[in-house]
């Protein structure tokens, strides 16, 4: 895979975005939505292990810019959007990818319909309370965390 973030947040290096692959890997391929995509490491990861339809949505324009031209070098295709995830209307989709803070997080639980959400961005002394999930695993690298929730 190759990641240029151009002036966007993300290179895939970071403790909590090796935690979110790693749950990708180990969850069935479903449709997805990335909530703060960044540059869109999450969203062509998730692609290239067949996760599909995949939208990824963030804030930053120049986010939304890098992950245009990344899925387009990795050979993607994935429906990038720019808008505010807490107040678009968003896609429903079978799993949520967060990586934000955690403030976020929790505001974004109550917006979405999604089977799953896997969660990070926060350190490991705090636990994300989301309304209508019940949590189901833990991941920690390097002090940060990574969780994934299932409707109840």
């Amino acid at each position: 895979m190759v990641i240029d973030p151009g002036r966007a947040f993300g290179t895939g290096s970071h403790p909590t975005t090796r935690l979110c692959l790693g749950f990708l890997t180990d969850l069935d391929p479903s449709s997805l939505l990335d909530v703060g995509c960044g540059s869109g490491v999450l969203s062509i990861a998730a692609a290239k292990l067949g996760f599909g339809p995949v939208v990824a949505i963030d804030l930053d324009p120049a986010a939304v810019e890098a992950a245009r031209r990344n899925a387009s070098v990795n050979h993607v295709g994935i429906d990038i959007r720019h808008g505010d995830a807490l107040e678009e209307n968003l896609p429903d989709t079978a799993l949520v990818l967060a990586n934000m803070n955690l403030a976020t997080v929790e505001a974004l639980a109550s917006r979405i319909g999604a089977r799953r959400l896997v969660t990070a961005g926060y350190f490991h002394s705090r636990m994300p309370d989301l309304s209508g999930y019940g949590h189901r695993e833990r991941r920690i690298d390097g002090g940060w965390a990574a969780d994934l929730f299932e409707r109840q």
